[in-house]
């Protein structure tokens, strides 16, 4: 029979110590506290941390941040980055922000257009947030198509060897992109994939020009795609919609589907309440 874990003295004691915040209650779990802490100290300006930062900034002991991160990690709320061992959000955390947002959220806003994307194009398509230097696909509806794609919503890629994230990294403010690239080895994933700074640089600027990015064979050979950005009423880029399929049936048609997805990013910002240059004269 297993021998119950020793208390962390250190962590317990700098929890059981605390005051209850304004307004709460002296029923206040101490380890639910902890673990609410932990979430807050993750922000845009510290988007991972390593575990001995979050002993640090909450008080307590090590192995006291390791059993909270393990039971966070468990829920979805927390992922490691395997090659740093750092930690961030994980996209439970989305899934909740998503639930509590307004009626005209980013999910509602999409999910029209991508459906209708889907039925012009036969292929697969989906919709991107940028993290960090990778994209996390947040919808997605699969190709009717035998061959067709197959990631999970939730799945991460790299960001410069995609259409969705190059669309993303193509409208970020200058500085940030900037520190983006700094010590950024972009992965070579396939021949055609870039991977030197000054060619990202102007494939980024190309994007931004023509309103649109490609992928053809830079993540996956075969593999072809077409994403435009989506903006919110402040004209902001906050997510990328894409179709992707085999080059075979991607090419032939790459104009068509490029204009029916610049159209659908269109509607999605429109139902964002974003208003394009020139609509606010339009009658009705």
């Amino acid at each position: 029979m297993s021998q119950p874990a020793k208390p962390d003295r250190a962590g317990d004691a700098a929890g059981a110590g605390r005051t209850p915040a304004a307004g709460g209650s002296r029923r206040t779990l101490t380890s639910v506290a902890n673990a609410a802490r932990l979430l807050k100290q993750f922000t845009p300006q510290h988007s991972s941390l390593g575990v001995t930062e979050l002993a640090g900034r909450l008080g307590l002991g090590k192995s006291t941040v390791h059993r909270l991160l393990a039971t966070l990690e468990d829920e979805r709320l927390i992922e490691q980055d395997q090659a740093t061992g750092r930690y961030r959000l994980g996209l439970a955390v989305f899934e909740l922000g998503a639930a509590a947002s307004s009626p005209t959220d980013l999910h509602q806003a999409v999910l029209l257009p991508m459906s209708m994307l889907r039925v012009r194009t036969g292929e697969t398509v989906q919709m991107a947030v940028l993290d960090g230097r990778e994209v996390v696909y947040i919808e997605r509806l699969e190709s009717p198509n035998t061959l067709r794609l197959f990631l999970a919503v939730g799945a991460r890629n790299d960001a410069h060897s995609t259409g969705t994230g190059k669309c993303l990294l193509a409208f970020l403010p200058d500085p940030d992109l900037q520190r983006l690239l700094d010590g950024w080895q972009l992965a070579n994933k396939t021949e055609a994939t870039i991977t030197d700074h000054r060619d990202l640089r102007r494939e980024l600027r190309r994007v931004r020009s023509q309103g649109y990015a490609i992928n053809a064979h830079e993540s996956e050979p075969g593999v072809v795609s077409v994403a435009a950005p989506i903006r919110d009423r402040r004209g902001t880029v906050v997510a990328s919609i894409s179709v992707a399929g085999p080059a075979e049936r991607m090419d032939p048609r790459r104009d068509e589907i490029i204009r029916l997805v610049v159209e659908a990013a269109a509607v999605a910002s429109k139902r964002l309440s974003f208003s394009y240059p020139g609509e606010a004269d339009e009658p009705g």
